[in-house]
């Protein structure tokens, strides 16, 4: 396709999902023949002036190598989602130019392909926002932390797309408690190793589900271990094709948990309310201080530390008080999860939860 064939945009409309911005055959040829693969059919701008009128607005902003300077003596607004694509290897002058555009990468074709249809499938699906992330963790054994991340998910999933990230390996599984073990899906062992950029679409399309709801949840007998580089792909991903992503995180906090911790928007620290369990809980909060600043406290149940008290030793805000539920055990065995219809303790301290840790209205069943 040559450029006398596509359009160049002279007003371009206020939310394109990509921006391509080049005057140079050759690479626009490979450009839209990605974006073609992707489902996406981008705007094009053969000038940088055209080009400004698009940016602010713009999903994603693809440069050309050949416009890159002219773009960037122009200084428009830094944004997200900004990439300069070259035909072939980028000389060392172009690698300046995108640090001058603050472009997030810059993308040398053909190798760049895959990725790059990627993050198109990804714009294609509206796929650019990113979603929020709430991590939870027990801070003490035995606390629930597990049950409340998957009530917290369970709930948020009645308001939209939700994914349910279980990373702690010797867990008792997040897909059992959501009643998904049975949901065909790929699991963690299909993602180790990968390699590349996994797309929001893609990933979203693998998992087991059930309505909003999905799980990234560990083969049932096969033993594997999770990396930085694999947990983080995944995360992404999640993140920019979910509203809400919900992290089990163990309490090992090893090189991935911490990485983990360190994504988060919000962290929520579960405990008992009990002597032992404060006492492990502080020991918990001192380590996550340094890796992720303050958490929120969830306590479960009734004990001989009142929730008020347990807050203030541990200097923590109260964000919710999981009372204790009496029908949990026969809901989970039947698959129906800790929140069946929106109802129970768990429901109603997730919605508590939700209430203050995420912008906008909360499901209210």
């Amino acid at each position: 396709m040559t450029l006398s064939s596509a359009v160049p945009v002279r007003n371009p409309g206020p939310a394109a999902a990509v921006l391509v911005v080049t005057a140079e055959e050759r690479l626009l040829d490979d450009v839209l023949r990605l974006s073609a693969a992707a489902g996406v059919t981008p705007e094009v701008a053969a000038d940088s002036g055209a080009a400004l009128r698009a940016w602010p607005t713009a999903g994603v902003v693809l440069v050309g190598a050949d416009q890159a300077a002219a773009l960037a003596d122009r200084r428009p607004a830094r944004r997200d989602q900004v990439h300069v694509v070259a035909a072939g290897a980028a000389p060392d002058a172009l690698f300046r130019r995108a640090v001058a555009l603050g472009a997030a990468s810059v993308l040398e074709l053909p190798a760049a392909d895959p990725w790059l249809v990627e993050l198109l499938s990804d714009a294609a699906d509206g796929a650019t926002a990113r979603a929020a992330t709430i991590g939870v963790v027990g801070g003490c054994g035995g606390a629930g932390a597990t049950t409340f991340a998957c009530a917290l998910a369970a709930t948020a999933a009645a308001d939209g797309a939700t994914l349910l990230l279980d990373a702690d390996p010797l867990g008792g599984g997040v897909e059992r408690v959501v009643g998904l073990e049975e949901q065909p899906g790929i699991r963690w062992d299909a993602l180790l190793g990968a390699g590349g950029r996994l797309g929001s679409r893609s990933l979203r399309e693998a998992l087991p589900r059930r309505g909003d709801l999905a799980v990234v949840a560990w083969p049932a007998r096969e033993r594997c271990s999770l990396d930085v580089g694999t947990a983080r792909e995944v995360l992404l991903a999640a993140q920019r094709g979910h509203r809400l992503v919900v992290l089990d995180l163990p309490r090992r906090l090893d090189e991935v948990t911490s990485w983990l911790m360190s994504a988060c928007d919000s962290l929520v620290l579960v405990s008992r309310a009990d002597l032992p369990a404060a006492a492990a809980a502080a020991r918990m909060v001192g380590r996550i201080r340094d890796l992720a600043g303050e958490p929120f406290l969830v306590v479960r149940g009734r004990g001989a530390v009142p929730a008020e008290d347990l807050a203030g030793l541990l200097d923590l805000p109260l964000l919710a008080v999981l009372a204790e539920h009496r029908k949990l055990a026969e809901w989970l065995d039947l698959g129906l999860g800790p929140v069946h219809h929106g109802r129970g303790p768990c429901a109603a301290a997730a919605r508590t939860a939700l209430h203050r840790l995420l912008p906008g209205p909360v499901p209210s069943r």
